[in-house]
């Protein structure tokens, strides 16, 4: 019997009496796994192997769970600082716990859910009490042990209880899917032939042009294919769904007569802040919201603009102007960080740096990306992309504003937009924007807006209203989509699944 290398190699390995896996079998030929499973459903279609399917669950760590696996659960390391600080004897405050075990940002909040689910304590006013006997023994913790053992064998979790590997998913500590494992035992038939002797057959899985060219092609042996076999799933390239959704946007804009802006995504903090009128003291130009770079000042900055911007911060604008009376530091406003909104743009456009000096009625947007130093969560990223939209003209309104908005957003099929008055630095009026969820019905902040205020637009030397706004693309989607998290689609973490098989909306 003659054979095809690969098949031969797959019927020495294999066991008439140890059940193999394809993925053993290829790591032990040193074979791509999808060319033993094809060798193996050839010589199963032979009656030589026998081939099994059973569907297995993987289960690997998260980043957050490899850390909580190395550092210990936030709760682990409370309840540890809390039996060093003897609270099993009288309430320990629960700010000096938090800072003994290291706890920071979310890690404070998961602590103390947690550390109350598994009773190893009571927390009331602001003090911890270890509890006698708790819940869980802390120091056979079965989720801490349940990382260990995930960590060691990601495919061998099978005796993990269910429940057990529920809780770590939901918080977001494993990751779980379901693949198909093909195994492969000998058969009699298969056993025989290879005590008769099995020969490597020289077979061609593909005619190429040098075995037309030399006329081989007569005298080769062609492989057989199986068409029923699994094939390896490839993807082709896609266009992102946020990206879709952007040009999308532009187009709606471009249609109700706006143009496009452009402008540099690291800028002075004059165009960014100062020019809105945000006071340099202002805790959203803190280290805390700001990313600021490590690069040299920014020098070209037009003179007369950088004195008017600085005279309406310590004076205000007009006869009753009063200015902010904070300091006004003018190597600070030439500092450069990474744009936290883009009506940094706006500012160089209305005063004319941009493109020259603009005449009403005028029309600009930008969809661009921006960066905030935000805490993650399901609605807010690090860095996202913001509908940046003004009007300038005569006599606007809010209700021209709202209007504005009105017909934007029906373009995408939302029509329930709600309103709510706010306060900016740099707008007087100003509201938010909120839609309606399509799947849990909450209202969700997609925007904030309103008028600019005489002391921002005086200094840019602009006589007329502009009405201005900033929309998050990213929320946008959720409310077009259903996302619920929008990590979903933007970021290491996004669903990969979803955004091949999700459906376009037009």
């Amino acid at each position: 019997m003659r054979v095809p290398e690969t098949q031969l190699a797959l019927l020495e390995a294999a066991s008439a009496t140890e059940t193999k896996t394809v993925a053993q079998l290829a790591e032990e030929l040193g074979e791509d796994p999808a060319a033993v499973t094809r060798a193996a459903f050839e010589l199963e279609e032979a009656g030589l192997l026998a081939v099994e399917e059973h569907v297995a669950e993987t289960v690997t760590l998260t980043e957050e769970g490899q850390r909580y696996r190395e550092s210990g659960l936030p709760e682990l390391r409370l309840q540890r600082a809390a039996v060093e600080a003897d609270a099993d004897e009288s309430p320990v405050e629960m700010g000096r716990l938090i800072g003994t075990a290291g706890l920071d940002g979310p890690e404070v909040n998961i602590a103390l859910s947690n550390f109350a689910r598994k009773g190893y304590g009571k927390i009331d006013g602001g003090e911890v009490t270890l509890a006698a006997e708790p819940t869980y023994d802390p120091d056979a913790d079965p989720e801490a042990e349940a990382l260990d053992s995930i960590a060691d064998d990601e495919d061998g979790v099978g005796y993990l209880d269910g429940s057990l590997l529920d809780r770590l998913e939901s918080r977001e500590l494993i990751e779980r899917a379901e693949t198909t494992v093909r195994s492969v035992t000998l058969t009699e038939t298969g056993v025989t032939a290879l005590m008769e002797g099995v020969e490597v057959a020289e077979t061609v899985g593909a005619i190429t042009p040098d075995l037309l060219t030399s006329g081989e092609w007569r005298d080769v042996e062609f492989a057989e294919y199986n068409v029923e076999a699994d094939a390896e799933t490839t993807y082709g390239g896609k266009e992102h769904i946020l990206r879709q959704t952007a040009n999308r946007v532009k187009d709606v804009l471009v249609g109700m007569g706006f143009q496009e802006m452009e402008g540099p995504h690291a800028d002075a903090d004059f165009w960014i802040n100062d020019c809105l009128f945000m006071p340099q003291d202002h805790p959203a130009r803190t280290h805390w919201d700001r990313f600021a770079l490590d690069v040299p000042p920014m020098e070209d900055l037009p003179e007369d603009l950088v004195e008017r911007v600085e005279d309406a911060h310590r004076n205000g604008v007009g006869p009753d102007g009063d200015g902010y009376h904070s300091p006004w530091d003018e190597d600070f406003a030439r500092a450069v960080a990474l744009r936290g909104h883009t009506t940094s743009l706006s500012m160089r456009y209305l005063s004319g740096h941009a493109v020259g000096e603009l005449e009403p009625p005028q029309r600009y947007f930008s969809v661009e990306k921006v960066y905030r130093n935000d805490t993650l969560d399901p609605t807010h990223l690090l860095e996202f992309f913001q509908i940046e939209g003004w009007v300038m003209a005569d006599d606007l309104s809010v209700r021209d504003l709202m209007g504005t908005f009105t017909e934007f957003y029906e373009q995408f099929g939302i029509t329930d937009l709600e309103f709510k008055p706010h306060y900016n630095p740099y707008t007087e009026p100003s509201f938010e924007l909120f839609g309606k969820h399509p799947e849990t019905g909450e209202l969700i902040e997609i925007g904030n807006s309103g008028i600019f205020r005489e002391e921002v637009l005086t200094p840019l030397g602009v006589e007329c209203d502009v009405m201005a706004w900033g929309l998050a693309l990213e929320r946008l989607l959720m409310l077009m989509y259903g996302f619920e998290d929008i990590r979903d689609v933007h970021g290491t973490l996004c669903d990969l699944d979803l955004l091949r098989n999700v459906e376009v909306v037009y």
